[in-house]
């Protein structure tokens, strides 16, 4: 159940859809707080997709191929991920409602999750919903140091092949300050939003997805 307004409402996969076309997103208190409730914030972080800034040391990490990438082939477990406690993140907004939607969005074609291997174990990756030319970037996580950050260059680099033209962090961190991310008001975030949900764009480009076509497409960042 979600609360808004004092009122508790029965979320739906396709209610969820709608709310992130109207610009708001779900969040729980913490990981055991069995409802949710939906947040709208007056200012919006966003990672400007033509403004995307590759660290040169993230660059040669990518270069040595230190992590295999992949994308949809572990949603649940980079969910699962995004949930457990962390060093300087004790706990999460994800409960267990929370995951249960994405999963059923990721079953329906909605959400995908870029993921990180070490070998063939799971160390890092992130999750999010796309709707049309918007994706909303929900959650992130690290087992090993620089996993997430080439989760990210990767999806970067997939968004922009694939034709879309918002990438929405919903806050900003100075993680994401790193790569160009920025606060921009409510009002704009939302001229963006209907913009980017009247695009076509595809989650799959053609020649997306390798460590040659991230470096070449990033090549003039610096």
């Amino acid at each position: 159940m979600a609360r808004r307004g004092g009122q508790k409402l029965t979320v739906t996969p396709e209610l969820l859809l709608k709310a992130y076309a109207s610009g708001i997103f779900p969040m729980a208190e913490a990981v055991d707080d069995p409802q949710i409730f939906w947040v709208d914030p007056t200012d919006r972080g966003v990672l400007p997709l033509d403004g995307f800034h590759l660290p040169r040391s993230l660059k040669k990490v990518i270069r040595r191929d230190r992590f295999t990438i992949r994308v949809d082939t572990a949603f649940a477990a980079v969910v699962d991920g995004c949930a457990e406690a962390a060093p300087g993140r004790e706990n999460t907004w994800i409960n267990g409602q929370i995951r249960d939607l994405y999963i059923a969005l990721h079953r329906e074609g909605f959400a995908h999750s870029v993921e990180a291997y070490d070998s063939e174990r799971l160390v890092g990756g992130l999750y999010g919903v796309a709707i049309n030319g918007a994706f909303f970037g929900e959650s992130m996580f690290s087992r090993q140091t620089d996993a997430s950050k080439v989760a990210l260059a990767f999806l970067c680099e997939r968004l922009i092949r694939g034709g879309y033209t918002l990438l929405d962090t919903q806050f900003i961190t100075d993680h994401l300050a790193r790569f160009g991310a920025i606060e921009i008001e409510r009002k704009t975030y939302h001229v963006l939003l209907q913009e980017a949900l009247a695009v076509a764009a595809t989650f799959y480009p053609a020649g997306a997805g390798t460590s040659d076509s991230v470096l070449q497409l990033f090549s003039q960042t610096s």
